[in-house]
């Protein structure tokens, strides 16, 4: 019949068997906004927490541990025995010329503690004591090597200045016999301080004393020490002091 469309053309706005309900599901959701793709969604909160606070720590450590970040942080002693010319050699022949005890310390002391105790050995106020004018870096040789073996934890008190969060890790199983005596041996006569040399037969000595220690010392345990309490066989005589007849060449020097 004239004006019906042909029964073989598809109706228009609905396919085949599809009901009215359904075609007015499928408009609702075409009507709300689309799904953001993957891989565009905002990172969680706590993920962006925990990403800086890795950051942050990282740095931290990093700004502790790190040697100051220089071509020597990762050598005790500082690299390669420094070489000087001999004058008057033919050909400029070069001769290796070895570190002594005190220069070694440097170096150790550098890559180790110039970080927390500072290069002048001042510390941080409130937080890491002076080694400058310590009275125990000035004292006997016992106080210092047994902090430096097995750690220390606050609250401490130098020089009459109160250090509530005091924190020294042990260094007996970075630091060999050798490497701790020359680091003491630096400190002892840096920066106007007057102890003595500090031999590594005696830190050996004081490490098997303490090996059964695991914990770090607090104040009251390093005031149980005499402050002239020296190591165990004692410490090698200052520079120009004569010893006694009989007496034995690890003895402390008499004190005036």
């Amino acid at each position: 019949m004239i004006g019906q469309p042909p029964e073989n053309l598809p109706r228009q706005g609905m396919d085949y068997g599809e009901t009215q309900r359904v075609h007015d599901t499928h408009a609702a959701i075409v009507r709300e906004k689309s799904e953001p793709r993957v891989g565009r969604e905002p990172l969680s909160f706590w993920l962006i927490t925990i990403y800086g606070l890795a950051v942050f720590f990282g740095g931290a450590y990093l700004g502790r541990y790190a040697g100051n970040f220089s071509g020597d942080g990762l050598d005790y002693l500082g690299g390669a025995p420094r070489v000087a010319t001999r004058a008057g050699a033919a050909g400029g022949t070069e001769q290796a010329v070895e570190l002594t005890p005190v220069q070694k310390g440097q170096k150790i002391f550098s890559a180790n503690c110039a970080t927390c105790h500072q290069a002048n050995g001042l510390g941080v106020p409130g937080q890491y004591p002076p080694l400058a004018g310590s009275e125990i870096v000035n004292g006997g040789a016992h106080r210092p090597v047994m902090i430096v073996l097995k750690g220390l934890q606050g609250p401490l008190t130098v020089k009459g200045q109160h250090f509530g969060s005091a924190v020294m890790q042990p260094w007996e199983k970075t630091l060999n016999d050798q490497k701790i005596a020359e680091v003491l041996t630096y400190v002892r006569q840096e920066w106007g301080n007057t102890g003595g040399p500090i031999t590594p037969e005696g830190v050996g000595a004081l490490r098997k004393e303490l090996a059964g220690r695991t914990e770090s010392w607090t104040e009251p345990d390093i005031l149980a020490v005499p402050v002239d309490a020296d190591l165990p066989g004692g410490v090698p005589p200052a520079p120009g002091a004569v010893a006694k007849p009989g007496a034995s060449p690890l003895a402390a020097p008499p004190k005036p």
